[in-house]
């Protein structure tokens, strides 16, 4: 146990130390994560070996609690308005760029892993939700940021990582594990069309009735004060308990929960009461982020570990190629026909598809299931092979990218006007 507080102890502090040093370097915090895990297991120093079917129920606690907390850090991020012709980014790439992407991995699965249809189609939903904690170097900074692209991205994590959950729920019913119907209209009515249109609606609920309690109490008590981590903790856990109760997708709910309380604050701040109103949202940001943070690095670690003691899969690898290089572009092209975005976004859009938390417990969400041993560890060794290669190959790849993205928008924007004459 000593050595496993001094080891974290000494990972936190070095990349509290060193970074500034790696903003600058084509090196993300999770690589180190990843590498120092699979330093640990029976590759390198042998000091972890972590099977992954043996601990499902805590595995599953553990990316269920860190999902949850990354959601509503996203929504908290977004201060774009309902409504506005900037979300049809994120929501064509939640939804149409994410069925593309499913119907692609599990046309890959099939033919590389041999999986059944049911199973192929689990696992193409699996690998189908972006990341909203890994992909810290393309998403929004803060809740500040205006960028287009990082404003799509940002978006899309918050979103598919709801919308993804039904496509699971019906492969797991093809292949007998679940009630979908005798021809899957369960499936529709209550998984997909209920599931979320239920699960925003009690998330939103939830998350504007709190700020206006706040609101309303800190304007009858000036000296009210409000524990940020309780609250930060109880309306993700009220807002998910709600929706599982309710048969809703708890995903979205807690991301609209996070949205919804960021709505209310601005709408407060544009009030003329506001100065006695102070917000709520940037110190439940701050919390957040950092809880975020202590999540990545424990669920990056394990990942690293348990590529280490043998979960990994060269079919993996190739499925990855083809996600990275054919399918995430394809099903980005095709979901953004018509949506006014220049071809640097599309492109960009295209590469970072970067895939982490999510993955991680719709994988071992599945294998919990009565699915055979054999059959779960290839699943599991797939998705841990494509993680680990998304965080190192996005890794590399997020800063120069991003830095050239950033030094073009500047040139557009300061290039003089053109003129029509000739």
């Amino acid at each position: 146990m000593a050595f496993w507080f001094s080891l974290v102890g000494i990972l936190l502090i070095t990349i509290a130390l060193l970074g500034r040093f790696l903003d600058r370097l084509p090196v993300s915090p999770a690589m180190i994560y990843l590498f120092v895990g699979f330093a640990l297991g029976p590759v390198g120093i042998n000091a972890l070996e972590l099977h992954p079917q043996r601990h499902l129920p805590l595995l599953e606690t553990i990316t269920e609690i860190a999902l949850l907390i990354a959601l509503f850090t996203v929504g908290v991020k977004l201060r774009v308005p309902i409504g506005d012709w900037r979300w049809s980014l994120p929501l064509r790439l939640s939804t149409l760029s994410m069925v593309v992407t499913i119907a692609g991995v599990s046309a890959a699965a099939a033919w590389l892993f041999g999986f059944p249809p049911g199973l192929a189609l689990a696992l193409g939903a699996t690998l189908a939700p972006t990341d909203p904690v890994l992909a810290s170097d393309v998403q929004l900074r803060s809740a500040q940021d205006r960028d287009g692209l990082r404003f799509g991205l940002t978006g899309e994590g918050g979103l598919n990582d709801g919308t993804a959950f039904p496509f699971v729920l019906l492969g797991l019913g093809l292949l007998g594990l679940r009630d979908i119907g005798p021809w899957g209209d369960r499936w529709f009515i209550v998984d997909l069309l209920w599931g979320t249109v239920a699960g925003l609606g009690i998330g939103f609920t939830i998350g504007d009735g709190l700020a206006r309690g706040v609101r309303w109490l800190r304007a009858k008590r000036k000296d009210a004060v409000i524990l940020d981590e309780f609250l930060l903790l109880g309306v993700i856990g009220l807002s998910y308990g709600v929706a599982l109760a309710a048969h809703a997708l708890g995903f979205l709910a807690v991301f609209a929960a996070g949205l919804a309380l960021r709505r209310a604050d601005d709408l407060n701040a544009d009030s003329r009461s506001a100065a006695d109103k102070p917000p709520l949202t940037p110190s439940l940001l701050n919390v957040n982020e950092q809880l975020e943070r202590i999540a990545e690095v424990a669920i990056v670690l394990l990942v690293g570990a348990m590529i280490s003691t043998g979960y990994w899969s060269p079919a993996g690898l190739a499925l990855a190629a083809l996600l990275f290089v054919v399918i995430r572009p394809l099903s980005v092209w095709l979901g953004l026909i018509g949506v006014p975005a220049g071809k640097a976004q599309r492109r960009l859009l295209g590469w970072f598809g970067i895939r982490g938390i999510g993955s991680v417990y719709y994988a071992v969400y599945i294998a919990r299931h009565d699915i055979e041993t054999t059959v779960a560890a290839e699943l599991l060794s797939c998705v841990f092979t494509v993680i680990a290669a998304s965080i190192v190959v996005h890794g590399v790849s997020a800063a120069p990218l991003m830095e050239l993205y950033q030094r073009r928008r500047g040139r557009v924007r300061t290039a003089p006007a053109v003129s029509d004459k000739r």
